[in-house]
């Protein structure tokens, strides 16, 4: 289970990495684009987008619906609700480390205000 979660974990931050994926990324979340939309702000080719748009489908990020020759995408929330739970896990554990680092420089000070 660690293999398949830790296999997923590096599909969505392989895809995550490319501004132009994530760039499409942020317009599937305002609706569902075909592909020639989503390829039309960065002057890229259908096949350039394709590629792009295959990394965020293996990634879970994206599924795609064929409908004739029209290709509709539209954003997955799972794999990214899990990237960003991996994400939250590292944000607590070093607040939780932090908190105690002040706790302990301000009962230095304190101490050191004391004269102690």
């Amino acid at each position: 289970m660690v293999d398949n979660i830790s296999h997923r974990l590096d599909a969505t931050f392989h895809a995550l990495a490319d501004p132009t994926r994530r760039g499409m990324l942020a317009t599937l979340a305002l609706g569902d684009r075909t592909v020639g939309a989503l390829a039309e702000p960065y002057a890229m080719s259908l096949a350039a987008a394709s590629k792009h748009i295959k990394t965020l489908e293996r990634a879970g990020l994206v599924r795609r619906e064929v409908s004739g020759r029209t290709h509709i995408c539209r954003l997955e929330a799972k794999a990214m609700a899990d990237a960003f739970a991996w994400m939250d896990y590292y944000r607590k554990f070093w607040t939780d480390r932090l908190d105690a680092l002040e706790a302990v420089l301000m009962a230095e000070d304190a101490a050191k205000d004391k004269g102690l």
